[in-house]
């Protein structure tokens, strides 16, 4: 697997040893985590018990030389507007940050990995499963 975007639950699925979730995060040569992931992780950091732990964990994992951390652009934003437009039209909305999310993906032109089954409403998103 070359490149992948991965939604927030790949990551803390990972942390939860879930195989599926490990398995994607190890044979990604690179993996594309977007700012919308990043604000959903420290939300939920802050919201638990184990903060500095968990940040702890979050920033080596950010470390390395895999991962890249990708902001959303204005091109991101014309994705986002598609995807809208198109569920919207389908009657088949999604969550707003992962519609953020799978225009990071489209952006790139990469597959996003999730565990989150509303991915597969959105036109021309690959996916891992």
């Amino acid at each position: 697997m070359n490149a992948v975007v991965i939604d927030t639950n790949i990551y803390s699925l990972a942390m939860k040893n879930n195989d599926y979730a490990t398995e994607v995060l190890m044979k990604a040569e690179s993996i594309l985590v977007c700012s919308i992931v990043i604000g959903e992780l420290l939300s939920g950091f802050r919201f638990g018990t184990k903060v500095e732990q968990n940040l702890k964990l979050f920033n080596e994992f950010l470390d390395s030389p895999r991962v890249k951390v990708v902001d959303v652009t204005e091109k991101t934003a014309s994705h986002y507007s598609q995807i809208f437009l198109d569920l919207k039209k389908a009657g088949k909305p999604i969550p707003t940050n992962d519609m953020w999310i799978a225009a990071v993906a489209k952006e790139n032109g990469i597959a996003i990995a999730t565990a989150d089954k509303h991915f597969e409403s959105v036109p021309g998103l690959l996916l891992i499963n």
